[in-house]
This record gives structure tokens, C-alpha cells and sequence, in this order.
């Protein structure tokens, strides 16, 4: 199997991104998630832009990366100035980076338009830079800024310009997509009329502002590019870069191109996730391969199917890419669902008289009314079991009382009180918080405190949405309220739905505390046995 190489470059083309920002200590944090999963290459940052990119290399200095190449990113050297009086080729060299990336001017409209430079010129920058560069011990790569542009504006000096770098003696080539205009069939076009007149590796790095990133990515690694550029969830300026995590198993699973060992590409879910985590940005359920939803199936007949053999819906195996199949329960859902569900939650049908056709018309009407058990799977599994009689609550509410004060000049100020039930013992108990659902949370909490010996400090509410279900009711609306959990095993959802937001909100977090209280004992009992 012919081996492609990866170029990450999530750590500065990534960072470009709208609302994307790494510390230089977060950069490293990721840097070892990449190394540890098998990326090839590893493009950290631009140590003559800024100090924080500087801070980085100081602190990967430190570090023994086990399989990645670390890269530093600057530019060709400046109009009418020597290589090694270049500051931004100092800072290349100072950052100790055994590899070194620099771009350069393809397009001739950037060269003379934008740069106020002339073509000669230009093209003795690149070839100075790398030879420079190469004379330093440096592994070099060169990126063809706006190359597949310039190519269509004036192939010749596009061309001539990475013969300079070639005999310069750049070790890989790079053609940069940089605009994301180019389209699949123009791209493979220009690569077969430069492959022949190229002797050196080349490679590929595609923006997505047409949505063709990937598209792009995948049709130059067919033409026989061998190293490929992209970012992690697709990170980048303006629409992203292309997404290693649909490149990398396209590739792999698709195109007979080994990227990374089978172990790695198992890992790919959870990379995708530690990368969305430490950028604080909320992951795309929809992202292919390892999107939440990538393999969640709700159709009745698409469940009837799988379950009989999966490849009917699955282009592949989710577990190959570290992800599962999921069956999301729904007014469109039938028996079939049920009867997945069940299983994969060990849950028995038939108790109470209530079996998968029974549940599956219990949950059309609950989901008439307003509920979405599709995006709420912990009060779904609570009321499978509260349906078959496998659950007895663990607590139940007698009373609540919330009260919200607003003084002039200050901030609302919400206080809760809340009596609960745990057998015989009753419990009040009382709290305040930023809004009435903070105040309902701390109170709960304190009485739960007083019952049952769970570590709550542990569980975090991570997300919590309201929605109106018909507007045309106006504030009398009913609406419901989804609230998303987690501790340190796990992330569940729960759902409420009324007319009165603070008693949905309850509910949802009623369900909450319910499905970790009896998680964390039945997985006590577990370990007893």
C-alpha cells in the first residue's frame, strides 16, 4: 500500500479561524495528541509573527516527539535583502525546527499588484531562501501560495517559480489552493500538465471557500501528490482547510493510500473531539466519519435494515474511525428502533405489557407534545425503564419554590427552595444562583448531598437550550428544555417539556441527577460483584 504524508497544520492555518485561539501550552497539548496518533508533520506556528509562537518552540524544545516532524512557517526571504540578513529566516532557524516551510508568490497579479515586486525578483527569493535554508541543515518545504491561480493567469511563470524553488533544493512542493476557487477537474487538469516537468515530491494544501477542500485534497492524491496539507475539523481562515479527518479515512478506506496505522485511525473520533475541546469550539455533529450523527440512523426501515446487516446504511464500519452507531429514537421511529435500543442498553421489553410496539407508539405521542428523545438519550433510556418497570426513582420531588429579586441598579438574584423524598426521609433544602435554574441545581444537589454518598461535585451541567415549541402562542407557549451533563466517564442529555419554563427546566433536570445517581450505583454494585 503506497503511504501518503501528512501535514498538519491545525497549529497555524488552523489558529487563522474565526474564534480559533491556542496558548502556547495548548498548542503543545495538541502537538503530543498529533505525535501520539502518527501525523507525519506538524506545523506549529510563524516564530518571527509573535511571541506566542516563539514561546512554543521554546517549549517543544523540551519535548521528544516520537513519530512527527516538527515544521516552523515564515516566508521567503524580503525584496532586496541577503538570506542571512532576513529576520524572518533568523527567527526560522532560531526556533530549532528541523523542518522549515516557507511560501512564496505564484501568481504574478500578487507579485506586482499586491507586492510592488518584479518577476525576477520574486523568483530570486525563493530560489535564496531555500538554498539558504537548505544550506542550514533544514528539511525545506516549499508552499506555492496562490499557485492553482497563477497557473490559470500565467502558467508559464507559475511554473517558473517552482523551478526556482526546485533548484534551490526544496525537498517537497506544495500547491496551495490558497483562494479555495479551484475546481476538481481544473485542478487535476493543471497537475497533469506540471507533474512531468516537477522532480520532486509534491503536495497539496486546499482551502474550502467552494466547499471542495476535501474534494480537491483527494483528486490530487489520485493524480499522485504524496503529501497532504489540512487541519483537524477542518479549522482555517475564512471557510476552513481541508479536513484531515474526511481526508485522512478517505484516503485509507477508500483509495488503498495508507496514512496512518489501523490502531491510529481508530483514533480519529477522539482526536477530532480533544481538538474541539482544547479550542473550546462545540463539535459538528454532522462532520463525516467522526461527526456524532456521522452513523446515527432514526428511519424505522434504516434501523429494520442494519440490524440485519449494516452495510445496507454504512459506507463503513464506525468503529475503523473510532466512532459508533447510534439509533436515535423519534416520532419517525418504529419496533425496530425499540428493539436496538433495548438491547444495546440491556434494557428487557415486555414488562408492564409494554413491548417495543406499545413503546414505539408511547414515544410518537410523548413526541407529539413536544418531547425529542432523538437529542435527549438519558430521559429516554430513564423512560424505557420506567415503561417496562426496571426503575424505581431514586428520589422524588414533594415541592419547589423559586423567587427571582431585581433591585434597581443591580443584577437579578434567584433563590431556590427544594423539598425532596428518599424512602421515608423528606429533605428541604435551599440555595441561590445565577437564575432560577442555577438556584434549582444548587438546591437539589445540597439535598441529594444528604442521601447518597456520589461525588456531585463531579457532574457538570455543560449546556442547557430552550426552545418554543409553536410561537403562535406567544409567552403562553409550550416550550422544551434540553440540558446536556457530564462527569468524568461520560456526557448524557435529559429533556423537560411544559408551558411553564422553569417547570420544564426541572424536569430536565430532574432526569439529570436521576440517570447519573443510578449510573454511578448500579456501576457500584458492579464492582461489589
Amino acid at each position: 500500500m503506497k503511504t501518503i504524508s501528512i501535514y498538519d497544520t491545525t497549529l497555524r492555518d488552523g489558529t487563522q479561524g474565526e474564534k480559533v485561539n491556542f496558548s502556547a501550552e495548548e498548542k503543545i497539548k495538541i502537538a503530543k495528541k498529533l505525535d501520539s496518533i502518527g501525523i507525519h508533520y506538524i506545523e506549529c506556528g510563524w516564530p518571527g509573527s509573535n511571541p506566542r509562537d516563539a514561546s512554543f518552540f521554546e517549549l517543544a524544545r523540551k519535548i521528544t516527539f516520537k513519530h512527527a516532524r516538527l515544521a516552523a512557517f515564515g516566508s521567503t526571504r524580503k525584496p532586496n535583502t541577503r538570506p542571512e540578513q532576513d529576520e524572518n529566516l533568523k527567527a526560522l532557524l532560531l526556533s530549532e525546527a528541523p523542518v522549515v516551510t516557507i511560501f512564496g508568490k505564484s501568481w504574478d497579479l500578487h507579485v506586482e499588484q499586491v507586492m510592488s515586486n518584479t518577476l525576477e525578483e520574486n523568483l530570486s527569493m525563493i530560489y535564496d531562501s531555500v538554498a539558504y535554508l537548505r544550506s542550514q541543515g533544514r528539511e525545506v518545504i516549499y508552499d506555492a501560495e496562490h499557485f492553482f491561480d497563477g497557473y490559470k493567469n500565467n502558467p508559464d511563470y507559475a511554473t517558473k517559480t517552482l523551478r526556482a524553488a526546485v533548484s534551490g533544493g526544496a525537498n517537497v512542493i506544495v500547491l496551495c489552493d490558497t483562494n479555495g476557487g479551484t475546481l476538481p477537474f481544473e485542478l487535476q487538469d493543471i497537475l497533469t500538465k506540471i507533474r512531468s516537468s516537477i522532480p520532486v515530491e509534491l503536495g497539496i494544501h486546499a482551502h474550502n471557500d467552494c466547499g471542495l477542500a476535501v474534494a480537491n485534497t483527494l483528486t490530487a492524491a489520485r493524480a499522485g501528490v504524496t503529501m497532504i496539507q489540512g487541519t483537524i475539523n477542518g479549522y482555517g481562515e475564512r471557510c476552513g482547510n481541508a479536513d484531515l479527518t474526511s481526508v485522512i479515512p478517505n484516503l485509507q478506506l477508500k483509495m488503498g493510500l495508507r496514512c496512518l496505522s489501523e490502531k491510529n485511525l481508530r483514533r480519529l473520533t477522539e482526536l477530532s473531539r480533544y481538538v474541539s475541546e482544547v479550542a473550546n469550539m462545540a463539535p459538528y455533529d454532522g462532520r463525516p466519519f467522526v461527526g456524532n450523527s456521522a452513523f446515527a440512523h432514526k428511519g424505522g426501515i434504516h434501523v429494520s435494515a442494519i440490524m440485519k446487516t449494516p452495510r445496507a446504511y454504512e459506507h463503513i464500519e464506525p468503529e475503523v474511525v473510532g466512532n459508533i452507531r447510534r439509533v436515535l429514537i423519534s416520532d419517525l421511529c418504529g419496533k425496530s428502533n425499540i428493539d436496538y435500543k433495548a438491547r444495546e442498553l440491556g434494557i428487557e421489553l415486555g414488562g408492564n405489557g409494554f413491548d417495543s410496539k406499545r413503546i414505539a407508539h408511547e414515544i410518537k405521542r410523548l413526541e407529539h407534545e413536544g418531547y425529542q428523545f432523538d437529542i435527549a438519550e438519558g430521559s429516554f433510556e430513564l423512560l424505557l425503564k420506567k415503561f417496562t418497570g426496571q426503575f424505581k426513582p431514586l428520589f422524588e420531588l414533594e415541592s419547589f419554590r423559586v423567587t427571582i429579586e431585581k433591585d434597581k441598579g443591580l443584577p437579578c438574584r434567584a433563590y431556590a427552595t427544594v423539598k425532596i423524598r428518599v424512602g421515608d426521609q423528606e429533605e428541604i433544602t435551599a440555595a441561590e444562583g445565577n437564575g432560577p435554574v442555577n438556584a434549582l441545581d444548587n438546591a437539589l444537589r445540597k439535598a441529594l448531598n444528604k442521601f447518597f454518598l456520589v461525588d456531585l461535585k463531579k457532574m457538570h451541567l455543560i449546556d442547557f437550550k430552550v426552545r418554543v415549541i409553536d410561537g403562535r402562542d406567544g409567552t403562553s407557549a409550550r416550550v422544551k428544555v434540553f440540558i446536556e451533563s457530564r462527569d468524568q466517564k461520560g456526557l448524557w442529555s435529559t429533556i423537560g417539556v411544559s408551558t411553564d419554563i422553569i417547570e420544564a427546566s426541572w424536569e430536565a433536570l430532574e432526569d439529570s441527577f436521576q440517570y447519573k445517581l443510578s449510573q454511578t450505583l448500579a456501576s457500584e454494585e458492579s464492582d461489589e460483584e
